[in-house]
């Protein structure tokens, strides 16, 4: 009796007890479905993507972020790749409610009979839910609120729904966040391109991508690939032959960087400041698409022309040895401190390890051994560097005068597939180029090499333009009634300092001559400094100023004297390529601008730009020039090109360009700026620490301009600057600018606004004068009372006297 009794009482209280396991348990699952989020999230979740910076027609250009992915629809995932997923990670998957309780259970006994996890619990959706709205951290209720989560998830979403979030959530290591992103950083391929081996290598990753990386461990990544291969065996994915072949393959991952079609990261660089101004840091992750000005082929015509001539200027002023010289190591060591020597534009680091009469053989990175000739040694000569000075040295006889053995040099395969000697420029050079009728940037790069140097020259560079100002002052004049038949002398001028006549600036021309009487077309065509200042002067230099901040400039950045006729002011190659743009396309103002429109992760476009632009009746550019006196200048500025300092232009074999050279005091700066009616561009180059170049603009910016020009015009019809309805022809003396009597041996054809034409005709004495003019050489120079600055001219600067052309 008393044992039923007992046995009764424990019947209920077992009840009890389970019945109060069973409430908390509900208890406890109703407290924690309070806590849990809206799997509906899902439909619309926002993956963390890199942003993304493009070019104009779609070339991607960088990617900035700590996250790389490329979302994918199941669709784009081989069938074979999602095999290899389900027979490693759930092969329930399609017939279990999102949680595999037969695996559960075998997983706890495991842990209970042995002490250790087994990873058959987990299914993939319950790594979904994990992956998505839990922490890493493991924990009983971590482990219950994935379990629910994952019930919730299969009643509201598909299969392929789901598979779809894992393939693109999951992390396979090396930054690569999702399979899509895996596949091209350990491969460099896409999808469709992966091999059987490759999908089971990364099916396998995400149970510990760490630990599994075939790049840092391939030993054990191969045996997890072999792993999922033989589940796909025993499930009859593949057959035994496919798994041998298979499992045969050798681990072939290697580290692949992002490849980036369109090479422009100063722009990228802009792209990246922009956004963090405008959006926060969130801008990493949120999957910004931002589509850039910039043409792919107009941007890699930059960078090939600004890269090749500034190796060629380089080269032409001497070899400046070795980087380093290693001692007598041997191959191993070698290598290892080439690995830390960057390549730069493909000049690759190579350590010397022969020298013979005419040859050297140098190891580079690879390990590969690379003999160079002696036609690609011949050209280093010796640079000497003397205060100020280069000069070149004797050119070398042997081998031996150039290298020793165990010297860091440079090595690159030229045009002809030889090895040749090279040398990283020490100098730098810049490259813009616009769309003159809205002020789009097409093409821009700020230096040789932006990892080497992420100054960015294109806007960050304040340089003297030199001669390359003098166009802005001739239209101002201009503007004022002068015509280019205005004839102003060309003789010597001493300027007083503040009305002293001590320390008096005597400008004169780079030829060291005087050219007596010039009309403004010569004189803007030959570039006449001392008819410059003289013209500045005649209009007054606040006029000037006033003229010339019409195209961009910035008043503070120009001086208040004379010298601003010849370039002493400072500029940014942005800001003088937006000068230019008003030549060349018929006198308005336009703003330059590099962000086209910006997409969202949704694709939805959430910023497009709306410039001002010529001919847009919605964004009118303001005209700020008349279209005849746009004419005039651009009429010069191809003279420049036919007969000045732009000749080496002429290699382009068109009518439709027009442009100015400007080199600086010391031949510290020099530069060319060119267009035609549909395009506008800017080569500087020059020492980040201001030092001469021993160059001239002839000689190194047009060369790289007329070399940007050829790709970026070719195939393209000329484009002139249209003739305005204003312009008349006149026959005038070309020696007074006057109109020529009939007959006369002095008579050219020359163009004029309308509104400003010369009306006094030419004494028939000077029209038929055909002997030697006086020699202005001989002229007597103007006491500096005589040409001291006038009250509009605002005085001359001791300051500026070092710095003019």
């Amino acid at each position: 009796m008393k044992f039923k009794t007992f046995c009764r009482e424990c019947l209920v209280f077992s009840i009890g007890l389970s019945t109060i396991a069973v409430i908390c348990a509900i208890v406890g699952i109703f407290l924690l479905e309070l806590e849990l989020p809206n799997v509906s999230e899902l439909r619309n979740i926002h993956l963390q993507v890199p942003l993304q910076i493009f070019t104009r027609d779609g070339q991607l250009m960088a990617e900035f972020g700590d996250v790389q992915r490329i979302p994918v629809s199941l669709d784009q995932v081989p069938k074979q790749l999602i095999e290899a997923t389900i027979a490693t990670e759930d092969q329930r998957f399609y017939s279990h409610p999102g949680v595999d309780f037969f695996g559960l259970v075998r997983a706890s006994i495991v842990l209970i009979t042995t002490g250790k996890k087994w990873q058959g619990g987990s299914t993939i959706t319950m790594q979904v839910a994990r992956s998505f709205f839990l922490s890493p951290k493991k924990t009983f209720t971590r482990k219950l609120k994935e379990i629910l989560l994952a019930l919730k998830i299969d009643h509201e979403f598909s299969k392929d729904k789901i598979l779809e979030l894992y393939f693109n959530q999951n992390f396979y290591g090396s930054r690569a966040y999702g399979i899509a992103a895996a596949a091209r950083i350990y491969y460099d391929k896409s999808l469709d391109q992966l091999t059987l081996p490759e999908m089971a290598m990364l099916a396998g990753l995400p149970q510990a991508p760490s630990k599994l990386n075939p790049l840092t461990n391939p030993v054990a990544a191969k045996d997890r690939r072999d792993h999922v291969l033989r589940r796909m065996l025993d499930l009859n994915f593949i057959d035994r032959k496919t798994y041998l072949q298979a499992t045969q393959t050798p681990v072939i991952a290697e580290v692949h960087g992002l490849k980036m079609p369109a090479h422009a990261p100063y722009v990228a660089e802009m792209a990246r400041q922009l956004l963090i101004q405008q959006y926060g840091d969130d801008v990493y992750d949120q999957g910004l698409k931002v589509y850039t000005t910039i043409d792919s082929n107009l941007q890699a015509a930059a960078n090939l022309a600004l890269q090749k001539d500034l190796q060629a200027y380089d080269h032409r002023h001497g070899y400046v040895g070795p980087e380093q010289t290693l001692s007598a190591l041997g191959q191993n060591e070698w290598l290892l401190a080439l690995q830390r020597i960057p390549t730069i534009n493909g000049l690759r680091p190579a350590v010397v390890t022969t020298v013979q009469e005419q040859s050297i053989q140098v190891l580079i990175k690879t390990g590969q051994a690379v003999t160079i000739p002696w036609s690609g040694l011949s050209w280093a000569r010796k640079r000497i560097v003397q205060g100020d000075q280069d000069f070149v040295g004797a050119a070398p006889q042997r081998a031996s005068d150039i290298v020793s053995v165990g010297d860091v040099v440079r090595v690159v395969k030229n045009q002809d597939d030889v090895w040749v000697l090279t040398q990283v420029p020490q100098v730098e050079a810049a490259l813009v180029a616009l769309n003159p009728n809205d002020g789009a940037i097409l093409a821009l790069n700020g230096g040789f090499n932006y990892y080497k140097s992420k100054f960015n020259r294109i806007v960050q560079a304040e340089r003297q333009p030199g001669s390359g100002f003098k166009p802005f002052i001739y239209s101002a004049a201009l503007a004022k009634g002068f015509t280019l038949a205005t004839v102003i002398n060309d003789a010597p001028i001493a300027i007083a300092n503040a009305g002293s006549e001590e320390d008096l600036w005597r400008p004169q021309e780079d030829t060291k001559k005087f050219y007596g009487p010039t009309r403004l077309r010569e004189a803007l065509t030959k570039s006449r400094n001392l008819v410059s200042i003289r013209l500045l002067d005649l209009i007054g230099i606040p006029y000037a100023i006033n003229y010339v901040i019409q195209f961009g400039f910035d008043p503070n950045q120009l001086p208040q004297t004379l010298s601003m006729a010849l370039g002493s002011g400072t500029v940014t190659p942005l800001q003088l390529v937006t000068g230019y743009a008003v030549f060349a396309n018929g006198g308005y103002r336009v703003h330059p601008y590099f962000i086209d429109h910006i997409v969202d992760h949704r694709g939805e476009t959430i910023y497009r730009s709306t410039p001002i632009a010529v001919n847009d009746t919605k964004h009118p550019a303001p005209r700020v020039i008349t279209p005849e006196n746009d004419y005039l200048i651009t009429s010069t500025l191809k003279d420049v090109i036919r007969f000045g300092t732009g000749i080496k232009a002429l290699s382009l074999h068109r009518n439709d360009i027009a442009g100015k050279t400007g080199t600086t005091n010391k031949q510290t700066d020099v530069w060319f700026s060119g267009y035609n009616h549909n395009l506008v561009a800017t080569v500087w180059i020059g020492y980040d620490q201001p030092r001469s170049l021993h160059e001239d603009a002839y000689n190194s910016a047009v060369p790289m301009w007329a070399d940007f020009m050829q790709q970026a015009l070719q195939g393209q019809p000329e484009a002139d600057v249209p003739v305005p309805a204003g312009i008349v022809t006149l026959r005038i003396d070309k020696k007074t600018g006057l109109l020529a009597p009939a007959n006369s041996q002095n008579a050219i054809s020359e163009i004029f606004d309308k509104n400003a034409v010369p009306t006094e005709l030419t004494p028939v004495s000077s029209a038929d004068y055909g002997g030697q003019p006086a020699s202005p050489t001989n002229a007597a120079a103007p006491t500096a009372a005589q040409v001291s600055p006038s009250a509009s001219s605002g005085g001359q600067n001791t300051a500026d006297i070092q710095q003019l052309y």
